[in-house]
C-alpha cells in the first residue's frame, strides 16, 4: 500500500486513460503554466447563477432543518444519494447503475441508524455497505467506489446525529451553515478581490491564501455570533475556525479527486455550480468533522450538545 506521499501523487498525477471523459478539463488557466500568485480576479459572469442556485438550495436545507425529523433526514439522503451517483460516475467502472442503487440502499439504512442515534450501527453500515459496493465495482475501481459510498453516507449519518438532539438539534445544524456558507462566500469575494499567492495552483488554481485565511476567520466568527449563549465563547470560536479550515480542505480534496480522474465538474446539475458534490463538498467535510469534534465533547445521549456546552 503507498504511503502518503504516493497517495498524494496518485491523486495529482494519475494513470493516462485512453478512454475519453465526459466533461473533461484538463488544463489550468486556460492551458498556460498554473502560476504561483493571482491577480485580482473579479467577478465573472458566473456570479449570478451561483447566487441564484445558493439561494434556492439553501432556503431548501434551512426550511428542512427548521422543520426537522423525517423530513430533514429524507432531504439529506437524497442529497447524498446524488453525491454518491456522482462519484460513481466519476470513477467509473462496471456495474454502475447496480453500485448507485446498492449504495442508496446502504445511504437510507445508515440514516435510519443515525436517526435512532446509534453510532456503532452507522459504523457498521458504513463499513459493510462500502465493501459490497467495492466488491461489486471490481478490483480496478473497487476501493474508489467503496470510498464514494463512506464519503456520502458520512454526509446523511453525521447532519442527522447532529439534528436529532432536542435540545441542540437545530442549533447545531444552524451553526453548520453560519461557518461553512459564511467561510465559503468570505472565502470567495476576498479571493477575488484581494488576488495574492494561490493556495494550492496545482489542484485548485482559483483558490488563494488571502480567501482561505479571509474565508476561516469569517465561519469562526459567524458561528460564534450564533451561539452567544454558549458557555465557552473561546472554545466555540476555536472549533469554529477548525470546522472552516476542514470545510476548505474538504473543497481542496474534491479538487484532488476531479484532478485524479480528469473532470472539471462532477456533474453538470447545477447551474454556476457544476454538480451536488461540488456545492457540498466543504459542508461534508465540516459536517464530519464538527460531528466527531462534538461527539468526544458530548457528555449527554446526543451529540450536538458537545459543540455549546464544555
Amino acid at each position: 500500500m503507498p504511503g502518503g506521499k504516493g497517495v498524494l501523487a496518485l491523486l495529482l498525477n494519475p494513470p493516462r486513460s485512453s478512454r475519453p471523459r465526459e466533461n473533461a478539463r484538463v488544463t489550468l488557466n486556460g492551458g498556460g503554466p498554473a502560476v504561483g500568485r493571482a491577480p485580482r480576479a473579479g467577478f465573472g459572469p458566473d456570479l449570478k447563477p451561483r447566487v441564484a442556485a445558493a439561494v434556492v438550495m439553501g432556503a431548501i436545507a434551512l426550511a428542512t432543518a427548521w422543520i426537522g425529523g423525517f423530513i430533514f433526514a429524507a432531504f439529506w439522503w437524497l442529497a447524498s444519494v446524488v453525491i454518491l451517483w456522482e462519484w460513481q460516475r466519476l470513477v467509473d467502472g462496471p456495474r454502475l447503475a447496480e453500485r448507485v442503487t446498492l449504495g442508496a440502499l446502504v445511504i437510507a439504512l445508515v440514516g435510519l441508524f443515525a436517526l435512532h442515534n446509534s453510532i456503532l450501527g452507522v459504523i457498521a453500515g458504513l463499513a459493510l455497505g462500502a465493501g459490497a459496493v467495492g466488491w461489486r465495482a471490481g478490483q480496478s475501481v473497487g476501493p474508489w467506489a467503496a470510498a464514494g459510498v463512506v464519503y456520502a453516507g458520512a454526509l446523511v449519518a453525521s447532519v442527522s446525529l447532529l439534528r436529532i438532539s432536542p435540545s441542540y438539534g437545530l442549533a447545531a445544524i444552524l451553526w453548520l451553515f453560519a461557518v461553512v456558507w459564511g467561510a465559503d462566500i468570505a472565502a470567495y469575494f476576498a479571493g477575488r478581490s484581494i488576488g495574492g499567492p494561490k493556495l494550492w495552483p496545482r489542484v485548485s488554481p482559483g483558490k488563494t491564501w488571502a480567501g482561505a485565511i479571509v474565508g476561516a476567520l469569517a465561519g469562526a466568527f459567524l458561528g460564534l455570533a450564533l451561539a452567544p449563549w454558549t458557555n465557552r465563547p473561546l472554545a466555540l470560536f476555536w472549533l469554529g475556525l477548525a470546522t472552516a479550515i476542514v470545510s476548505e480542505l474538504g473543497d481542496l480534496f474534491e479538487s484532488a479527486l476531479k484532478r485524479r480522474f480528469g473532470v472539471k465538474d462532477s456533474s453538470s446539475l447545477i447551474p454556476g455550480h457544476g454538480g451536488l458534490m461540488d456545492r457540498l463538498d466543504a459542508f461534508v467535510a465540516a459536517c464530519v468533522f464538527a460531528a466527531v469534534a462534538a461527539g468526544l465533547n458530548s457528555r449527554g445521549s446526543f451529540i450536538a450538545g458537545g459543540m455549546f456546552q464544555w
